[in-house]
């Protein structure tokens, strides 16, 4: 999350108290679109506790793939 917010800052040049905030509100937007089994891992996969999509909930990321054609 760190690095999130850093980069929003940076790219941004809000203070990186405000740019937590806009991560925040991002990732929690994020979630109310993604089925649950991924959104509820959605926190390791930013924090890097996860390698790839595929780690975030097995068959719900192939299930996440056919719904968008891959």
């Amino acid at each position: 999350m760190e690095e999130l917010v850093q980069r929003i800052s940076e790219r941004t040049g809000i203070p990186e108290d405000k740019a937590k905030e806009a991560a925040e509100a991002a990732i929690g937007f994020i979630k109310e679109k993604l089925p649950d089994p991924i959104a509820d891992k959605l926190d390791d996969f930013i924090s890097g506790q996860a390698d790839s999509i595929a780690d975030l909930a097995g068959g719900a990321a192939d299930k996440l793939k056919g719904m968008f054609g891959g």
